[in-house]
Order: structure tokens, then C-alpha cells, then sequence
């Protein structure tokens, strides 16, 4: 604990300025320590940005060496009605349909009984083969409506009123939630005090239930139709499936084929994260130049330079997307390593002339490069044994170290500062202590000459 210092009252020493000046040479190793600390600190920054960006490559590249990710295809329809998705492995051919009908629910409007036996009115809709019971809170219109809203009864309702404010007159519309033929409904109403009687309620339909039909190959001997209870046709082909919006009674044309912009995608999603990767450590390890207060031309190294385990991970990888797979050049496919830079530049107007002519050598040599920059991307950054991962945890703990040493120096240095404080302080005292005899024998010797 520092003391309350008073610079020499008797020495007239600038005791602040000496304690200050003592204690900024002691100091010298704990300045060393700090600023050995925000470099640690810079470096862990920039190995955990460069390991988030290895993690993103080891993912492109996972994506570009599955096979799934080579079957990609699409679906295209002659006609905006008529909409289709192709799954991966969908096989490219072609298919001619009409639209005779698309899928929708039965909406009717309700005659309800101008009375009721029971104070809640119960009522059965079936649909399906299933009975659902639902039962109002009372007579009333709005309760009614409530009751068929309810969860889980399969149609919705609404009060329509053909009458006035004054004298309402209410028509009860029902509406099925799903669509297709069996999903039409019937409504009746238990009758008697006791409710074991049923009458038929009389539904007129605005609209019947139905499913969506296509009619294949129409107008050849070989029509026929296909039916759905949406108007989604799921599966039509093997992995596509097909929505339709209207009507179409024009022949539909529905062509599916390789996906070349998803395959052209997988190629450029590896390339663009792995320049990512080498534009970091490029640039972290690029050194700048400056110009000292005295005019010196001060050269200082990047963050990764010197860094033996960051240049070994870029020659790793330089190697993976740079060398031949199964004989084969990574040129091929318009992927070449720029001298000057030590990036890679991808050519996609040769990509595109090469999977046109021979999509399976394609394939093989960007799968066989993404499997190699996986490896060596996956090798670094794996969030348990990834050799960045344990650089940065080792950083980590030196930093940590580092200031563990640092809290040290300031109880050191608080208590060296404490004890000068003391020792100026003492000397202050016997100072004035002398100065005080040397005063009374002075005055003693004073008082001896004029005796004499």
C-alpha cells in the first residue's frame, strides 16, 4: 500500500520524481512481459481467424467430394402453372402431361335447424370414414362457429349474415382444412333431450372436394391419368415432384437435366474458400515497411511470419490443390496456381467446356482435390485435435500465463514502491533529527564562548 509522499521538506530532494524514475527501471521486466503478452494475444486472434476460415473449407470441400453433391439435376416445365424440384439422382428425360384438374376442399354452406333440442348443440362431421363430435356452448351462431374453429375438426367455419344489423339471418359456411376427394364431409345433429337421436343436416356445396388429375402422354394410345389429393404430385418421376396451380388442357412438357450451375457451384465454393484461406495467411504474413523519427527505413515481419506450422498448412495445402489426381491435371478443368501470388485462379469458361464434354473426369479431379484439401483443411482445424486448434489453445495458455506473471510484478513493484516511500520518508526524519542537534550544539557552543 502506497504511503502519502512529501517531497524533502529538510533534504529538499524531488523524492516523487526519484521513487517515479526507481520505479520505472524496476519496472523493465514487467513492460517486457506485457508487451510479450499483446503479441501472444494478436497472434491467438489471428490463428482463430484463420481456423474459422479452414473450417469453412473443410466444409465446401466435404460438399464437392460426395458423390450425392455430383447428382444434383433440375427440373424445368414449358408452362409457370406447372412448377417441379428435382432431388439429387434424379435421372435426365423428358414428360408431356395435361392438367384435367387441380386438387381443392369442399366449402358448403350449412341449413341449420331453426331449433335445438339440447342448450349445447352437438354435432358430427364425417369425414374420411371419421367421425369428429363437436359440441357448441350454446345456440348461438357465435359459439357454434367457435366449436367447429376448434382444433383438430377438419374444416373451418364462418357466419355469414344475408340480413340486416337489425334482423340478422345467418348462413353457416364449412370449409375442409385439407384437399381431395376423401376429404369431402357430411354434417349432422343429435336430437332428443338425452341426444342419442341424429338428423341429417342438408349441405349445399359451393364448392365439392376433388383431387388434382394429370392426364399423361394425352391424346396417344397410351393416356393416362394420374390423380392427387394436393396438387403436389409427389415422386411423378423418380425424384422429382411436380405442382400444379390451374387447369391446363395445352400438353405440358417437363424436362429434367444435370444441374450444371449446382455443379459448377461445388467447384467454385472450394476455390473461393480456399483463397480465402491463403489471401489470410498472405496478408498476416506480409511485412510493412515504416520510417523511423530519425529517418531509418523500418522493416516489420506480419503476424504469421516466421510462424513454421502456418507455412507448413500452406504448403499442405498449395500441394492438395495443386498436384494431379489419378494422372490427371487440375488444369483440365481451368484450375492453375498463379506463380506471382501462390493463390489459384479457376478458369470457369474451360470448367464449363470440360463437364460438358466429359462430366465423370470433371468429377473425378475436382472430388479427388476436394478430398485432399479436406484432409489437410479437417487436420488443422478439428475443434479437438486440430493442429491449429491446439496452437491456439497453447497461445492461450501462455497468455494466460503471461498475465498471471504480470499481477505478480504489481504486488512486487507496489511493495518496492511502498518500501522507497519508507526509506525517503526515514531519511527525511534523521535529517531533521541531525539538523536539530547540529541547532542545540550551535547553540551550546554559542553559549560556552560567551561564558569565557
Amino acid at each position: 500500500m502506497a504511503t502519502l509522499g512529501i517531497d524533502g521538506l529538510i533534504s529538499g530532494l524531488q523524492t516523487t520524481d526519484l521513487i517515479n524514475q526507481l520505479m520505472f527501471a524496476e519496472a523493465g521486466p514487467q513492460r517486457l512481459l506485457a508487451a510479450k503478452q499483446t503479441s501472444a494475444s494478436s497472434l491467438v486472434t489471428g490463428l482463430q481467424a484463420l481456423n474459422a476460415r479452414l473450417s469453412s473449407l473443410a466444409d465446401s470441400a466435404t460438399t464437392a467430394s460426395k458423390p450425392a453433391s455430383w447428382a444434383a439435376a433440375t427440373a424445368t416445365s414449358s408452362h409457370p402453372s406447372v412448377t417441379a424440384t428435382a432431388a439429387a439422382g434424379a435421372q435426365p428425360s423428358t414428360l408431356s402431361f395435361t392438367v384435367s384438374q387441380v386438387a381443392q376442399s369442399q366449402s358448403s354452406l350449412v341449413t341449420l335447424p331453426a331449433g335445438y333440442d339440447a342448450p349445447a348443440p352437438k354435432f358430427t362431421i364425417s369425414q374420411g370414414g371419421v367421425d369428429t363430435v363437436v359440441t357448441a356452448a350454446s345456440a348461438d351462431i357465435t359459439d357454434i362457429v367457435a366449436a367447429f374453429n376448434a382444433t383438430g375438426t377438419g374444416v373451418k367455419a364462418a357466419a355469414v349474415n344475408v340480413g340486416t344489423s337489425a334482423a340478422p339471418d345467418y348462413r353457416l359456411q364449412l370449409t375442409g382444412v385439407e384437399t381431395g376427394a376423401g376429404k369431402g364431409f357430411s354434417l349432422s345433429v343429435a336430437t332428443g333431450a338425452d341426444g342419442t337421436g341424429t338428423q341429417a343436416l342438408t349441405l349445399n356445396n359451393v364448392r365439392s372436394a376433388q383431387d388434382a388429375q394429370l392426364t399423361l402422354w394425352a391424346g396417344t394410345a397410351f393416356e393416362q391419368p394420374v390423380t392427387s389429393s394436393s396438387n403436389t404430385f409427389s415422386g411423378l418421376m423418380s425424384g422429382v415432384d411436380v405442382t400444379v396451380t390451374q387447369v391446363e388442357t395445352a400438353p405440358v412438357s417437363l424436362t429434367v437435366a444435370r444441374d450444371d450451375t449446382a455443379i459448377t457451384k461445388l467447384a467454385t465454393d472450394l476455390m473461393g474458400a480456399l483463397g480465402v484461406v491463403l489471401s489470410e495467411i498472405s496478408s498476416r504474413t506480409a511485412s510493412t515497411t515504416t520510417t523511423s523519427d530519425d529517418g531509418r527505413t523500418v522493416i516489420t515481419g506480419g503476424l504469421f511470419s516466421g510462424d513454421s506450422a502456418v507455412r507448413g498448412l500452406q504448403q499442405q495445402l498449395q500441394s492438395a490443390m495443386g498436384l494431379p489426381v489419378e494422372g490427371l491435371s487440375p488444369s483440365e478443368v481451368g484450375i492453375s496456381i498463379n506463380a506471382k501470388t501462390g493463390h489459384f485462379d479457376f478458369d470457369q469458361e474451360k470448367f464449363a467446356a470440360a463437364l460438358a464434354a466429359d462430366p465423370a473426369k470433371v468429377e473425378k479431379i475436382i472430388s479427388g482435390l476436394a478430398t485432399r484439401v479436406g484432409e489437410v483443411a479437417t487436420g488443422a482445424s478439428d475443434k479437438y485435435e486440430g493442429t491449429m486448434t491446439l496452437k491456439i489453445q497453447s497461445q492461450e495458455g501462455m497468455v494466460k500465463n503471461l498475465g498471471e506473471q504480470i499481477a505478480s510484478w504489481d504486488l512486487r513493484l507496489a511493495s518496492r514502491r511502498e518500501g522507497l516511500q519508507k526509506t525517503y520518508a526515514a531519511l527525511e526524519v534523521t535529517l531533521s533529527n541531525l539538523q536539530s542537534q547540529s541547532s542545540w550544539l550551535t547553540s551550546q557552543l554559542a553559549s560556552l564562548s560567551t561564558s569565557s
